[in-house]
């Protein structure tokens, strides 16, 4: 049975997410699909930055490190990441940005596993991550950055890997792993597994407890609702936290930071991960984007996720089959995180003129259309109008603009 408009207005009618949308700024006729990149501003965010340059910078001055609680707020976000990633408590804290968290844990990892000298990861892990991996391992030397096919990973798991290092969802084409059955394997061959949470946090059910996972990161900015360049977390598992002093050892990770010693000592626990002094504004904004999605039950967020994803797939197939579209994303549930990806040969300049039209999706090459499914600010109903201004732009072959062939740096 075909799809119409009024399904999905249906759905946004019985939504139980649909008030949290009230609570973030989002233009009017705006359609935005891009929180996978790029989260939405909550309307708290506004009034809590106000406060914290107003009253806690500006008249508390230096005093608010203690009286307004500066010192502890990597820590105390941190725990609030945590319960969102399934953590134990004091293994969660926000620092610095995910690159430089990166390069700590593979630092850390490859610190406790010193007689193996090889970091296996997949070509299609964010890039980043690899250049953190390739460029630690050149700066140390002695070490190489393997790479493996997600389903030959189990061959390459062989007595020289110290770490494994994977994306939880792939950034291009939303392939989400299966954190337990990979995190057992990888510790079977004697390895420590790291996982970037970057496009799972705030998204998808995370259980780094019952996965038994060992090291973590994540960013602020996606499904977290941070702002641009909010801070990075990292996680360490308990059993580790004493045994290795960080890669980075910053004034703020010692053991006693105001004494100001000329040793390092590292703080106990997760604390001593923590390198240089926190951004506080942008902590601030953070800790709003967190304690919002704290509010929603991630049962319902995942089953709206998914059932926006089912309806865009079906929408595509009901409307689009003239174009060619593929899609990429696995359709199975447990295989894929928070966003569906199309193939197209025109990807770029189609998705510059859905961006034309009010319809906010990403780019990623060679030839992939991204849009993210964000079910906290995001209706049903948008998903129907999306795709209908996508068929509208193919059957006017709009696209084919040169306005929209023009390359800009962010894609």
């Amino acid at each position: 049975m075909s799809l119409g408009r009024t399904d999905f207005e249906a759905l946004d009618r019985t939504d139980p997410l649909r008030p949290f949308r009230d609570r973030f700024v989002l233009p009017e006729g705006l359609i935005y699909l891009d929180g996978n990149s790029l989260g939405a501003l909550p309307k708290d965010t506004l009034a809590r930055l106000r406060q914290v340059a107003e009253i806690e910078w500006g008249q508390g001055l230096v005093r608010s490190w203690t009286g307004h609680g500066w010192i502890d707020l990597q820590l105390r976000i941190g725990a609030k990441i945590g319960w969102l990633i399934g953590a134990r408590p004091g293994e969660t804290v926000v620092a610095d940005s995910t690159s430089v968290n990166l390069f700590k844990l593979l630092g850390t990892a490859l610190k406790l596993r010193p007689e193996r000298r090889v970091i296996l990861s997949e070509p299609e892990n964010f890039p980043t991550d690899l250049y953190i991996a390739e460029g630690l391992a050149g700066l140390i030397g002695g070490y190489t950055l393997r790479l493996a096919e997600p389903d030959e990973l189990d061959a390459a798991l062989g007595p020289d890997i110290a770490v494994v290092m994977l994306t939880h969802v792939n950034y291009r084409t939303g392939r989400m792993h299966d954190m337990n059955a990979v995190t057992r394997r990888v510790q079977e061959a004697g390895a420590l597994m790291l996982w970037d949470l970057c496009h799972s946090a705030g998204a998808v059910p995370v259980d780094l407890t019952a996965a038994d996972a060992d090291f973590a990161v994540g960013c602020g900015y996606k499904y977290l609702n941070g702002g641009p360049g909010a801070p990075s977390f990292l996680h360490i598992a308990e059993r580790w936290q004493s045994l290795v002093t960080p890669p980075l050892a910053g004034w703020l990770g010692h053991a006693a930071p105001f004494a100001f010693e000329p040793g390092y000592r590292p703080a106990e626990g997760i604390r001593r991960a923590v390198t240089g002094t926190p951004p506080i504004l942008s902590l601030a904004a953070l800790e709003i984007g967190v304690d919002l999605l704290l509010e929603a039950p991630m049962p319902e967020l995942r089953a709206k996720s998914l059932r926006q994803f089912d309806l865009f797939a079906r929408l595509v197939e009901q409307e689009l089959a003239p174009w060619d579209f593929t899609i990429v994303t696995p359709r199975d549930h447990a295989h894929r995180g928070s966003q569906i990806c199309l193939a197209h040969e025109q990807g770029w300049p189609i998705m510059q003129a859905l961006i034309r039209r009010n319809v906010i999706g990403d780019f990623r090459e060679p030839d992939i259309l991204r849009f993210g499914f964000t079910p906290l600010y995001q209706g049903y109903a948008e998903i129907w109008d999306a795709v209908a201004v996508l068929k509208e732009i193919m059957t006017a072959r709009s696209w084919d603009l040169p306005d929209h062939h023009a390359r800009a740096r962010v894609t």
